[in-house]
């Protein structure tokens, strides 16, 4: 059974009716407010055009720990070679629209519709969605975006023009997430990209119970770029070459 939402209340049903594709509700909005809900419930939008806001929460669902990312030799000597400048919280909107823009294998077009880039970005103005930004001669080439709540990261999406742009953004986010305290990523659905980087596929079930403590747990919000984060970066633990520059 494919439950419909409506616009006056948050009500979700249990992610456990969801049908065997992951597909638990129809219907509702984007507002912050039913967007916190879901994510904290293990639950995310993710629907195309012309067709009305589908709700999923996947079993399993892919997850990686902070601290626990495969580095390989080629990644660690992008890292070490300092070519790419990191950014963070300085261009959410370009990120998500070149996530939208972004060719993908097996698929025709985008979910990120625009009302989806404009229900982000209004979470990302009110310090609760993120992006992690790679620069290589003053012009975005990779990132990723997603949303934080109490210690969860939860990654939407992710783009790269030049080779290994976004897997230098998820390791800062990875390292970002560690020092912060942060004690889980959402991965969302298996891909082999992001297995090859330590995420794994964890139940449902558990996941849910872990949701549950952790995302009442205090929320980091605010931008994250902002120049209280400029001390975080001297404790990270890393022998690599990086450049950071912090924004107000």
């Amino acid at each position: 059974m494919i439950y419909q939402l409506n616009d006056d209340n948050c009500f979700f049903p249990p992610v456990d009716h969801a049908n065997r594709d992951g597909l638990l509700a129809f219907g509702g909005d984007l507002t912050p407010q039913r967007l916190i809900m879901s994510y904290a419930n293990g639950i995310f939008p993710w629907y195309n055009e012309d067709e009305p806001i589908l709700w999923w929460s996947l079993d399993p669902r892919l997850v990686i720990r902070p601290g626990e990312m495969k580095v390989s030799k080629s990644l660690r000597h992008t890292l070490r070679s300092g070519k790419f400048e990191l950014r963070i919280d300085t261009n959410f909107r370009e990120v998500m629209t070149h996530c939208a823009d972004t060719p993908r294998e097996g698929q025709d077009g985008t979910w990120i519709l625009d009302e989806m880039i404009e229900a982000y970005c209004h979470l990302h103005e009110l310090g609760l969605a993120h992006s992690f930004e790679c620069y290589l001669d003053g012009k975005l080439v990779g990132g990723l975006y997603g949303v934080s709540i109490g210690k969860v990261f939860f990654g939407e999406s992710m783009f790269h023009t030049v080779t290994d742009a976004s897997k230098v953004a998820f390791y800062h986010l990875h390292q970002f997430l560690k020092i912060n305290g942060f004690k889980l990523i959402d991965c969302q659905q298996e891909t082999s990209h992001l297995m090859s980087l330590g995420a794994y596929t964890m139940p449902r079930n558990e996941f849910i119970n872990e949701l549950k403590i952790l995302t009442r747990e205090a929320s980091m919000v605010g931008n994250w770029g902002g120049k209280e984060c400029e001390a975080l970066f001297l404790h990270i633990e890393q022998p690599e070459k990086v450049t950071f520059r912090v924004y107000d």
